[in-house]
Parts: C-alpha cells; structure tokens; sequence
C-alpha cells in the first residue's frame, strides 16, 4: 500500500534519478560546474541505505548517494538531501553530519552533503 510520503517522495526521487545534470545545475550551480559531465554518474543506493538505515520514520525526506567525476578526474560522491517540512527541525544539521560522517566512516570517502530545504523557515533560523 503507498502511503502519503512515498507520493510525495517519488517524483523527486525520480527526478534526481532521472534528471541529475538539471537538478544540480537548477540548485547547486557552483557543485555542478565541477562535474564532468560527460563521464557516468552512478547511484549508491546500497551504499546510502547501509548507513542511514536507523533514519526516522515518516519523515518528509528524499536522500541520494552519487558517485561523479570531477572536472580534471577526480572521483567523487555527493549526498543529495532533499526535505520538505512545515516547521523548524532542530535536529536537522546534526542529522546531515551524522550521514556525513557515517559515509566517511564507512567507506573512507570524503562527501559533498547538499541539502534543499522546501519549508518556510529561513536560512538565518536554521
């Protein structure tokens, strides 16, 4: 049975899947021109679910783990967080490093963590 959250989930998460080169170009610009685009990206799907699995349930949150390549060859993997939440999360900055640093742990890989944030708080709240 699809919940609530899986409908709202999927379209970004098949957006991200689908459209990664628009997606980073449309919100993170700076990270997008670093990428060379023209070798394949992958999706570390098995990757992310080994270190986020304890996550909280029901939250409102799309995450992605992709493997790129940098302008001049350097591989890399950026964690893609997507979140749409009506009220401030304290706990949402802690959360990032965690996974962050759990991918690190894990895999001995330094991460980009990018976060889109869809809510009414501002940035100066977080």
């Amino acid at each position: 049975m699809e919940s609530k959250n899986d409908r709202y989930d999927s379209p970004w998460k098949e957006a991200i899947e689908h459209y990664l080169p628009e997606f980073m170009a449309f919100y993170f610009p700076d990270a997008y021109a670093g990428i060379d685009w023209a070798k394949e990206y992958i999706f570390l799907d098995k990757e992310l679910r080994a270190v986020v699995q304890d996550a909280e349930l029901g939250t409102r949150f799309v995450e992605k783990l992709v493997r790129v390549t940098e302008i001049g060859g350097v591989e890399s993997w950026i964690y893609i967080h997507v979140e749409v939440q009506g009220t401030k999360q304290t706990a949402f900055a802690e959360r990032m490093f965690v996974y962050n640093y759990r991918i690190f742990d894990r895999y001995k890989r330094p991460v980009a963590s990018l976060a889109v944030l869809a809510d009414e708080v501002t940035a100066c709240e977080r």
